[in-house]
């Protein structure tokens, strides 16, 4: 599943929402660099890479996908970009002062990613991870999530968080509450994206957007978009 969104690129891009900056700037804040150079492994399309570069870290992109790191390339000019996975970095040692993992530390090994993430830090480095989370307090948002399932990212936040091994120590963690405004087009990109519904039979897909236009309609009840609440849950380690 986690090799699936390179075949929906610019459904991904158009349906997950972006990184607010100022929890962004919070997962950065302790790196050494004046400003920090930064690696984003599991960039994807280059979400969190832009609001990586908007602090006005220098920033470099890893995704193990050619497609998502394409996508990454058009909307994303002139920023490095390879290919690469938490467990195995295109990097030399000590060669960064952050690596961040926006919505993708749940697709690794954290045991061999927390030595990775070890070896291409510098000591008094960061690793920052960041996911952007429905926040299910909501009836319709709960409604959404019985229609699309919910995701490993997901049950990782609600079963404790994440976890890493030595040399990385125990994580700072930051809540953020806020609400992404949608229209239809863009509230069924966001479960088109989902990794279970794009490895889903054609039948199974087709229901569960059609059940996902249904509940917009509802919800909206005539308006053009509906406000969809969301947490940013970050996490950050700092190397000895």
């Amino acid at each position: 599943m986690s090799r699936s969104f390179g075949g929906v690129a610019g459904t991904y891009e158009e349906g997950r929402p972006e990184y607010p900056l100022d929890a962004v700037a919070w997962l950065l804040a302790p790196a050494p660099g004046a400003p920090p150079r930064v690696a984003d492994v599991g960039a994807g399309t280059g979400k969190l890479t832009r609001a990586v570069a908007a602090t006005g870290a220098e920033v470099v992109a890893v995704d193990p996908d050619a497609a998502m790191l394409a996508e990454l390339a058009t909307r994303t000019p002139g920023v490095p970009a390879f290919l690469g996975t938490g467990e195995r970095m295109p990097l030399p040692d000590a060669s960064v002062d952050a690596v961040v993992f926006g919505q993708a530390w749940h697709w690794v090994d954290p045991e061999v990613a927390s030595a990775e993430v070890a070896r291409v830090l510098r000591p008094g480095g960061v690793l920052g991870l960041i996911w952007n989370v429905r926040d299910e307090r909501s009836a319709w948002v709960r409604r959404l999530t019985s229609i699309m399932h919910s995701s490993a990212a997901e049950e990782l936040i609600a079963s404790g968080g994440p976890r890493v091994a030595e040399p990385l120590g125990a994580f700072e963690t930051r809540t953020q509450e806020w609400t992404r405004s949608l229209t239809r087009d863009a509230f069924v990109a966001l479960v088109a994206s989902r990794s279970y519904v794009i490895t889903a039979p054609e039948n199974t897909r087709t229901r569960i957007l059609g059940e996902v236009v249904d509940l917009f309609d509802e919800w909206a009840a005539g308006a053009p978009v509906i406000e969809l609440p969301y947490r940013t849950e970050s996490f950050r380690s700092i190397r000895p």
